[in-house]
């Protein structure tokens, strides 16, 4: 800081703004939500195993749906990650073209 002519405190950085570039947030929340992609596809993944098996005497679940179930998961997983990596690509040309234009 330094001192103005009238005897007042100048700051001689300018103030960073309070809230993000709405950009710049977007983008931050769109890695989170990838971050946390792994761990939501552990838990789809884990939930055949809740299932009941031929031992608790219940009736149990065939394989084939179980099987049927992963693959699904894989194949929404997959189209997931597609759908995160074309929005990160969209957000990194929005901001090349604001950074061209300023």
């Amino acid at each position: 800081m330094s001192l103005s002519e009238d005897g007042t405190a100048r700051r001689s950085a300018a103030r960073p703004p309070l809230f993000l570039e709405r950009q710049s947030y977007r983008r931050r929340r769109l890695m989170d939500a990838a971050r946390l992609l792994p761990f939501f596809g552990a838990a789809l993944l884990v939930i055949p195993l809740l299932w009941p098996d031929q031992s608790d005497g219940a009736d149990a679940v065939p394989l084939s749906s179980a099987m049927f179930y992963i693959f699904a998961c894989w194949g929404l997983l997959i189209l997931i990650g597609l759908v995160f990596g074309v929005a990160a690509r969209r957000l990194s040309k929005g901001e090349g073209r604001a950074s061209e234009g300023e």
